[in-house]
């Protein structure tokens, strides 16, 4: 998944507040594992895939991630933006805009972003992406690692998001939205060392509900609720996949997120279903989770429909829509 670097430009979004976290992404930063970086990325893919859909961009066209709200930027061109994620106050010059669909943006134009108020994560995409240079093939921003995005870091008050003058696009709007809930059901594929698990353990895996902890970023999802405990007390380090489930002595989950280290020791009973992260994702503290079982081969099937929806049946055009 490269991204291909863009002719950089002096011209593009001012960032006015930077907001609570903003944060360069494209789909992450693959293939690099054995250097020690982790692939970082959205935290829910499919609204930042929907946000470069709708916009007629590559679904790996940089875009912005920003957590619970508070970002407002100047735009010195005229172009097309798209906002999907968290339900969140959106307005450009005052005016409210809506999300999940193509907005035309002039030159001067003050967009602004207020507070989410369901869900966690916003993503901001603009036609033909943000100029961004890739670091190890990505320009997903890792703040821990210092790369991707710009220098490294978060989004900052006065930096300059590089972008093209784009002729405006016909206006098109997400056919599907999802909602953004604070009690979830979370698929789980069972891991190889689902035999460090008792069958009673499982069970109460299962069968109870956790709630997210004060405990939650990038990295990871600390849970808190019944107490599982594995049969042995640790596993020799080995590389760990994107929502992994490790279980430490505490006996109390967690969920392993974009930004995780790339590998652990903690004993994992499986693995969380890679569409369903993008759900924990858009949770805070105190939101209720379920797991549930499910094989390897579901996941496959359930990831080749997520495809096919995205390719064949995201969009319409808003004159349709209104029909």
């Amino acid at each position: 998944m490269s991204n291909i670097a863009k002719a950089s430009s002096n011209i593009g979004m001012v960032v006015e507040k930077p907001g609570m976290l903003s944060l360069i992404q494209d789909l992450g930063r693959y293939g690099q594992h054995n250097i020690g970086l982790t692939t970082g990325g959205p935290l829910d893919p499919h609204a930042f895939k929907m946000a470069n859909k709708l916009l007629q961009n590559n679904l790996n066209d940089s875009a912005i991630e920003l957590t619970v709200g508070g970002l407002e930027l100047t735009s010195q061109v005229n172009t097309t933006i798209c906002v999907t994620g968290a339900v969140i106050d959106f307005t450009v010059n005052g005016e409210k805009m809506p999300q999940w669909q193509c907005i035309a943006i002039k030159q001067g134009d003050l967009i602004s972003f207020g507070f989410a108020t369901s869900g966690l994560r916003v993503y901001i995409a603009v036609k033909g992406g943000f100029n961004i240079e890739p670091t190890f093939g990505s320009t997903s921003t890792v703040t821990r690692e210092g790369i991707g995005g710009i220098n490294g870091t978060k989004i900052e008050q006065g930096q300059l998001l590089s972008c093209t003058p784009q002729k405006q696009i016909p206006h098109f709007k997400a056919s599907q939205i999802p909602s953004y809930d604070s009690v979830v059901k979370l698929r789980v594929i069972l891991g190889y060392q689902q035999d460090a698990f008792s069958q009673v353990q499982k069970h109460q895996f299962f069968s109870s509900e956790y709630t997210v902890s004060e405990s939650f970023d990038r990295m990871g999802y600390r849970l808190e609720g019944p107490v599982i405990k594995p049969n042995v007390d640790g596993i020799l380090s080995e590389g760990i996949c994107l929502g992994a489930i490790q279980v430490p002595a505490n006996g109390q989950p967690i969920v392993l997120m974009n930004d995780r280290q790339t590998i652990g020791g903690y004993p994992k009973i499986g693995s969380v279903f890679s569409l369903d992260l993008a759900k924990l994702a858009q949770c805070g503290q105190g939101a209720k989770i379920l797991f549930e079982q499910i094989t390897i081969e579901d996941a496959h099937n359930l990831l080749h429909l997520e495809q096919a929806n995205i390719e064949l049946n995201a969009i319409e055009p808003i004159e349709k829509l209104l029909s």
